[in-house]
């Protein structure tokens, strides 16, 4: 019998991370600035609870988080708790309840750490943060375009400028094979044919809709192509009214942000699928993970909303490095407040030392306050 090492106290379970200095002040600062400009577009904070009681957690748009939600039980009221692993559905919790009375549209913003059971290849935490927008109650392109537009600025706040939106309609192939009558026992493979981009499957599962769905496969792209793919293929009502709409919001878009990258996928669905029309994954250049998404769903049962997620810890693996904060040593007994109002961080030294500069440097400074000056160490 051997006497196994105990574990490492540094040890964590998977997909779950200490961050440490300077990332998380960075990342701390970089929430801020990202809730600074929604609050500039009139977005109110909320700040929802970590934990809720989870036949209040799960219901509405909370239902698709249901197998991604780690439970447990209150040991107070002895009923079963979810711990959230999206913030969206407390936010409409709170507008339909709480702020039910407010006047529409409701704006509201919010930030947050969310846990979810598992990780995906492309994803591998599963802590994640969270600072997304919400806009209630309204139900038109504007609204929609209005989640691009503003995530668009936070975004480049943070100095990241060269991005792709991808639009998408979730709706839009369950609609047509609604409409074109296609048999439930098909409706699975052709669901996974598409997910998986497989002209060859679409064509041998599509039926009626073989050729449309192919084309529309082939069309994603630059928004422009896939409008007139969309366009182009004589859609039946409904599923002709979820593309007007999605023009309409490309349009809206434009008018204000011409030169921003737009791409359309109109048969992508990913992610939640609580999503009721135009959805939005933002991108940067040669990087896979998203940095952020969102879309319209229903706030309770009836009310339309939209909204936008972003995501800071990939928004930070793609955005140029933040510089730190200058650190300052100041020797015990100095007065280190006048650099603090200058934006410096002060190590106030404790008691006297030989070598301040030597202190400075062991402390991770790269400056000593000499008198009433700075010195380079």
């Amino acid at each position: 019998m051997t006497d196994d090492p105990p574990p490492s106290p540094a040890l964590l379970p998977a997909g779950l991370r200490d961050l440490l200095p300077p990332d998380a002040e960075t990342e701390a600062a970089s929430v801020e600035a990202l809730m600074g400009t929604f609050a500039a577009h009139g977005f109110e904070r909320v700040k929802p609870p970590l934990l809720e009681f989870e036949d209040g957690l799960l219901t509405g748009t909370g239902a698709a988080t249901a197998e991604q939600t780690f439970r447990l039980m209150d040991p107070e009221s002895h009923r079963m708790m979810g711990l959230r692993a999206d913030m969206t559905p407390q936010v409409a919790r709170i507008a339909t309840t709480r702020l039910a009375g407010a006047a529409r549209p409701l704006r509201l913003c919010y930030a947050g750490q969310c846990l979810r059971v598992r990780a995906s290849q492309l994803a591998p935490d599963r802590q994640l943060a969270q600072a997304g927008i919400e806009l209630i109650g309204a139900d038109s392109p504007a609204a929609d375009a209005e989640m691009v537009l503003v995530g668009a600025e936070a975004l480049a706040a943070l100095g990241l400028t060269r991005l792709s939106f991808d639009l998408t309609l979730p709706p839009l192939v369950p609609t047509l094979m609604d409409e074109a009558g296609i048999p439930a026992v098909d409706r699975a493979p052709l669901a996974r044919a598409l997910d998986r981009k497989d002209a060859a499957a679409v064509a041998l599962h599509g039926g009626a809709l073989a050729t449309t769905l192919t084309d529309l496969l082939l069309a994603a792209g630059a928004a422009d192509r896939a409008l007139a793919a969309l366009a182009a293929a004589h859609l039946p009502p409904t599923s002709a009214a979820l593309a007007e709409r999605l023009a309409a919001t490309v349009a809206a878009i434009r008018a204000r942000a011409p030169l921003l990258k737009l791409t359309v996928d109109p048969i992508e669905f990913r992610g939640f699928r609580y999503h009721t029309g135009v959805c939005v994954t933002v991108f940067a250049p040669g990087r896979h993970e998203e940095l952020g998404s969102g879309g319209r769903y229903l706030c309770g049962d009836t009310e339309p909303a939209t909204g936008l997620t972003l995501y800071p810890d990939a928004i930070l693996r793609a955005a140029p490095p933040r510089a730190p904060r200058v650190r300052v040593y100041v020797p015990a007994g100095a007065d280190g407040a006048p650099l603090r109002a200058e934006g410096y961080a002060t190590v106030a030294g404790l008691e006297p030392v030989a070598d301040a500069a030597a202190e400075a440097r062991r402390l991770n400074c790269s400056h000593v306050l000499s008198g009433s000056s700075l010195e380079t160490v």
